[in-house]
């Protein structure tokens, strides 16, 4: 099963979790992050297959706008990211979030 990264940057805090929580509530993904990047700019980042992943970040697109002020800034699927990637970006599944893996 081949496994995909999917990405949802947003403006605004409440917006990144509603938005995290529509991604794992819509598909079989594992939240396995977020990032800080600064300027309120928050990214949501999880891991599944790669069809799960794109349905995820869809209804995580569509949650956003619900948010009063919400803003998505931008979003983005790898499928099978390189496996150095993993060890370099915050995008590996830690034995925090390995309970949740399906």
């Amino acid at each position: 099963m081949p496994i995909a990264v999917g990405m949802i940057e947003t403006r605004g805090f409440p917006a990144v979790v509603e938005a995290a929580d529509a991604m794992v509530k819509a598909a079989r993904v594992t939240l396995v992050g977020y990032e800080k990047i600064g300027s309120g700019r928050v990214t949501v980042i999880v891991r599944g297959d790669v069809s799960e992943v794109q349905a995820s970040l869809a209804a995580g697109l569509e949650s956003v706008k619900r948010v009063n002020g919400g803003e998505m800034a931008s979003s983005h699927i790898i499928a099978r990211p390189h496996e150095n990637l993993e060890y370099v970006l915050p995008i590996r599944y830690t034995e925090a979030v390995e309970q949740f893996r399906s």
